[in-house]
């Protein structure tokens, strides 16, 4: 099984960006990751004002898939997470919806348990997931901070363990990347960051041909989730509702009116995340919606 260091970061996902190790379809990597502050935070005592902003959401990569071509899709499966013991949250003026309120910087240090973490003598839910996770974009490059139709920073919580994501194909070999894992986050990041971590990823990547799924799009065990990012909330809203809708259209006899009322009553608008430059929404369905008896 191949394995790629944490020493191969990238900061922005690139056509023209080396890849650092090739892999048959349907091979296992795992990814090393740092934290989305580059490990670099080591106390409470480390606030915004010390974080070197150029070394921000660093992706491992890229990979190159074999096989791959522009127009196919890359299924990307997240067998196993494992996470460091310790993660860091921070907030700062400017930071989230509240930015222009918060005149003082903080970070704190949380405690990853097995099952929970623990910040300020609370017990909060563990919640591991991968905040950064896209392909090379065909055209000009993307920061590794903005979500995108790449993938990207989508910095959404189902991007998680057992997972399935489905990303674009619009470079030879798809040059997928992938960090800024989180032990905790909620639906928005409100604050500005998850509490970040660092680890491993193991994935299982595949490259699938005449594939007609709206893209990013993941699948879990019960959901099909349809992802749209765009410059505010309700743009990346309408992106994400199009794409789910497409989606029951081409697997269904529906139109597009009995599709978008199907989404009314069993689909589920949520905000991923409401503070990186291009903020990303999601549509989920149960998939058990679309058995017939």
């Amino acid at each position: 099984m191949k394995r790629i260091s944490k020493e191969t970061v990238i900061f922005e996902m690139n056509r023209n960006q080396p890849p650092v190790a090739k892999v048959a379809s349907k091979e296992t990597v795992i990814f090393e990751t740092l934290d989305c502050f580059s490990n670099t935070v080591k106390s409470e005592a480390d606030t915004i004002k010390t974080i070197d902003f150029s070394k921000v959401n660093p992706a491992t990569g890229p990979l190159f898939v074999e096989g791959a071509v522009s127009g196919d899709t890359l299924k990307v499966t997240i067998d196993k997470i494992t996470i460091t013991n310790t993660g860091v949250a921070m907030t700062a003026h400017g930071m989230g919806p509240l930015g222009e309120k918060i005149t003082k910087e903080q970070t704190i240090i949380g405690q990853v348990h097995e099952d929970s973490i623990e910040f300020l003598g609370l017990t909060l839910p563990k919640r591991v997931m991968i905040g950064v996770i896209g392909t090379a974009p065909g055209k000009e490059g993307v920061n590794t901070g903005t979500p995108d139709t790449h993938g990207g920073n989508m910095d959404t919580i189902l991007v998680r363990e057992g997972a399935t994501l489905y990303l674009p194909v619009e470079v030879d070999g798809a040059l997928l990347s992938m960090g800024d894992m989180h032990g905790a986050m909620g639906d928005g990041e409100v604050g500005g960051s998850g509490l970040e971590v660092a680890g491993e990823i193991q994935v299982t990547v595949e490259v699938l041909k005449q594939c007609d799924l709206p893209l990013p799009f993941i699948e879990t065990d019960e959901l099909y989730v349809a992802i749209g990012s765009a410059p505010t909330l309700d743009e990346a809203a309408t992106v994400a509702v199009d794409q789910m809708t497409q989606f029951v259209m081409k697997r269904t006899h529906m139109n597009l009116s009995e599709a978008t009322i199907l989404l009314s009553l069993a689909g589920d608008l949520k905000v991923s995340q409401a503070v990186n430059p291009n903020k990303t929404m999601r549509v989920e369905l149960p998939k058990s919606v679309l058995k017939r008896p």
